[in-house]
């Protein structure tokens, strides 16, 4: 656009020159000034003091030959023959914004139509990029549903015939085989329950009841008892009577799995403290802990963070879909090889306020 302002100005400087010749070899005669409506000009002499001007802007730039000030365009040509004492020849116009306003139009639309094809490329190929994660995530499900279907019967067998044995006929050698067989046969059994509540009850319908929460947890201790005897893991409570409105199978996995958790990935000799009051429980370890950066990855599926321990990540994102679908609140702190700390808070309408 500046080249095609350029020759346009270049044209009138050239056509107004013809105009100064004529006015010169007829001075005095004729001292009438040339004028045009296309375009407004001016003259100056070597000592740019102006002869005549019928210029908008009285302000003069010598130093350029070309330039945009103030909405209008102007050049300036050196004048040869010096016509009626003239040295320095100003041509300006009003500068045109119409050919901007439909540059910025076919900007945008142009960009738009664009914008659209890279969308739709990009949807296409990250779509070829994401198939292979989602079959892999697929063929873990289907895994993880089809394993589930296998594992009620022998586990169930298998924890019914440990509690059955009489123990008090048995050497102290083949008790300790005992009670491997039980560690590992609730270790499944555990696992099981979450892929049953992952693949079959997440969707049912919650029957929310009053849940005693101190006997609750006093059972899901004794439950988990053998596992941290395994690791020689000791329980520290300090339970408070709490109830809370919620489905007892959901809270039994949110409980369920922070205990687990908290023997998993805690050291040997270590220690568990779970503390319960009215409105809030916190599950306590005196494990590995984690890494400040990593803590909020806690609770996105398969997200394990210790790779010589079992399962396969999903518990505790099962108990934060708990915790959201019920409004609950949960906060993790945790400080590496020293130990995580939990809480959970009830809000209020959840909990008895007796």
């Amino acid at each position: 656009m500046r080249s095609t302002q350029q020759t346009i100005l270049s044209n009138y400087a050239h056509e107004q020159i013809q105009k100064l010749r004529e006015l010169h070899q007829e001075f005095p005669k004729n001292s009438t000034y040339p004028r045009s409506q296309d375009f407004r000009s001016a003259i100056y002499d070597i000592e740019r003091l102006k002869i005549f001007s019928t210029l908008d802007d009285k302000d003069i730039d010598f130093t350029k030959r070309f330039y945009r000030k103030n909405g209008i365009i102007r050049l300036m040509t050196y004048l040869d023959d010096y016509y009626l004492g003239a040295k320095y020849l100003f041509i300006e116009i009003d500068e045109d914004t119409n050919w901007y306003k439909s540059v910025i139009i076919d900007i945008l639309t142009l960009g738009t139509i664009f914008l659209i094809i890279f969308a739709i490329f990009g949807l296409f190929f990250v779509k070829i990029f994401l198939d292979p994660m989602k079959n892999s995530i697929r063929l873990l499900d289907d895994f993880i549903k089809d394993t589930t279907h296998e594992l009620n019967t022998p586990i169930s067998a298998i924890l019914a015939n440990v509690e059955m044995m009489n123990l008090d006929i048995m050497s102290d050698r083949n008790k300790k085989k005992i009670a491997r067989i039980n560690v590992a046969a609730k270790t499944v059994s555990h696992l099981y329950h979450d892929l049953t509540y992952l693949t079959l009850n997440h969707n049912r319908e919650s029957k929310n009841e009053w849940v005693d929460l101190k006997t609750l947890f006093e059972d899901r201790v004794e439950y988990f008892a053998i596992l941290a005897s395994s690791k020689k893991v000791t329980f520290e409570l300090d339970l408070n009577y709490s109830t809370i409105f919620i489905d007892s199978v959901k809270i039994t996995r949110v409980i369920d799995n922070l205990i687990s958790n908290a023997i998993k990935y805690n050291k040997r000799n270590g220690a568990i403290e779970i503390t319960l009051r009215k409105d809030y429980f916190i599950v306590k370890d005196s494990g590995i802990g984690i890494e400040s950066e990593k803590v909020n990855e806690i609770f996105e599926r398969y997200t394990r963070f210790n790779t010589s321990e079992g399962g396969f990540g999903i518990g505790l994102n099962i108990v934060k879909s708990i915790i959201d679908e019920y409004s609950l609140k949960i906060s993790v702190s945790s400080v590496l090889r020293e130990g995580t700390a939990i809480r959970v808070d009830f809000l209020k309408g959840t909990v008895d306020e007796k």
